[in-house]
């Protein structure tokens, strides 16, 4: 269970206040009740007052609506409410009829029916503070208007990723060789890629090559190939990825694990840009640009007589670092909605998004396996599920055993919750009470009998404390 100490949420990236407008007083109660103790900025409004005030005094960024209210106003009111505020959106229910409005077709609309899933109500918000965190590079020049994404394969908005991005920028157009360094997962080959894509090379091949893969004793004819003749089984001339990589990128992955022997030959065709395949006696010459990259510490292996030294200063002429998963932590919706969006088009799948409390759960898991694990989790997660949200009760058992807040616990840490003059703790415990039992009424559409199931309680001490805290609901529920 995620901790009540963290109070903020992990996904709130926009600061938009949202609106609510229902003449159904029930309803507009119990959504901005849930929505309030999920920790967003909510006003709520009747239909027959001066709702375009409202949107341009409050600075209105997102729109909760009943759309019954708005079938013959609904142009009008839509053209009015996007001149004041461009990156509105607006989250519409009603009956199915009711969803084809003009301008529905635009990617800032989206619709729930009714009777209102909350918990759907609430990844629809989500997605449309991503759609405005998106849209705020709109008129940017197109060099930054996907700041979060380089490459169209690497993506990721936060601090690390950022400075990653505008490192692979500056020294693409170099001829330096280049040693990539990272956990395993991380992306180090996209990274290759991308610096591949940003160079002059970009109209040559980029060859990968992962040193681990390959068996020690063929890896050399791998790399530089072999005249006929020159081993068993070699019955004709063979082109290694040198070769093949001329004019281009060649990308040694995995270069920890290449043998001494290799590592000598590697070195030579660094210093001279020639190489001999095996069996020839005559040297080819070679235009190759090198990226190396590995997950192990060079460093400590060439301090144990495990790697050479004036190979590793070669390969290190310009070194990168991919941070791990767990030190970009914001950038964990970016690509689930990412990965999502892909897994979702290539099986035909229609699964929604992943609901508040499962992202919070995921973006304090430790990622052990990086973004590699991040995508297969989600890949996984759209086969099993098909349709609809992922919550946590889809998660498998790794992702929820011994969830924790990974915070410093300082005095600063905690200020929110325990400030210097101390804090009444009744008070702080009946507010909890209340907000667990809004999000059991939320989670069952206002059932009381299904609610105090969930709160192991019986239906009438349920009843007992909603009128003793003054939480009105619909006794026939």
């Amino acid at each position: 269970m995620q901790s009540i100490l963290l109070k903020k949420e992990f996904f709130m990236s926009s600061t938009s206040t949202l609106l609510i407008i229902d003449n159904e007083h029930k309803t507009c109660d119990l959504v901005s009740a849930f929505l309030t103790y999920q920790g967003y900025n909510v006003v709520t409004a009747h239909p027959d007052t001066a709702i375009i005030d409202t949107i341009q005094n409050r600075k209105i960024g997102i729109i909760i609506a009943n759309l019954q209210h708005f079938q013959t106003t609904w142009p009008e009111f839509y053209t009015q409410a996007q001149k004041i505020n461009p990156l509105l959106v607006i989250i519409g229910y009603g009956r199915q009829n009711d969803k084809h409005l003009p301008g529905d077709s635009n990617d800032n609309i989206f619709f729930l029916p009714k009777p209102l899933n909350l918990d759907e109500l609430e990844s629809l918000v989500m997605r449309a503070m991503e759609y405005q965190t998106m849209k705020m590079h709109d008129h940017d020049d197109e060099k930054v208007r996907h700041p979060h994404i380089l490459c169209s394969t690497m993506i990721g908005r936060s601090g690390p990723m950022q400075s990653l991005f505008e490192m692979i920028e500056k020294v693409a157009e170099s001829s330096a060789t280049i040693l990539i360094q990272g956990e395993s997962g991380t992306g180090k080959e996209l990274a290759a890629r991308a610096i591949h894509q940003l160079s002059g090379r970009n109209n040559k091949n980029f060859v990968p090559v992962n040193c681990a893969a390959i068996p020690d004793d063929l890896l050399e004819s791998e790399l530089f190939g072999h005249v006929k003749g020159s081993f068993t089984g070699a019955y004709a001339n063979r082109a290694g990825r040198f070769e093949m990589a001329d004019k281009g990128t060649l990308f040694l992955d995995e270069i920890g694990d290449m043998k001494a022997n290799l590592q000598v030959k590697l070195l030579r065709v660094l210093q001279n840009r020639e190489f001999e395949p095996v069996g020839s006696t005559r040297s080819q010459k070679v235009d190759v640009r090198i990226i190396a990259a590995t997950n192990k510490n060079l460093e400590e292996m060439v301090a144990s007589k495990d790697f050479r030294e004036d190979l590793y200063y070669r390969l290190s002429v310009i070194p990168i670092i991919i941070p791990p998963l767990r030190e970009r932590r914001d950038d964990i919706p970016l690509l689930i909605h990412n990965f999502l969006s892909r897994f979702n088009s290539d099986r035909r799948h229609a699964v929604k998004g992943f609901s508040r409390e499962t992202l919070n759960i995921l973006g304090n898991y430790e990622w052990p396996g990086n973004v590699r694990e991040l995508e297969n989790l989600v890949e996984r997660l759209v086969i099993l599920k098909d349709s609809g949200f992922i919550t946590p009760d889809d998660l498998p058992d790794k992702y929820l055993s011994g969830q924790q807040i990974h915070v410093p616990m300082t005095e600063a840490a905690i200020g929110d919750v325990l400030p210097e003059g101390g804090i009444c703790l009744n008070t702080a415990v009946d507010e909890f009470e209340n907000r667990l039992i809004i999000q059991a009424l939320a989670r069952t559409g206002g059932n009381k009998k299904e609610a105090a199931g969930l709160l192991n309680l019986k239906r009438t001490t349920l009843i007992e404390k909603l009128k003793k805290k003054n939480l009105i609901f619909n006794e026939d529920s």
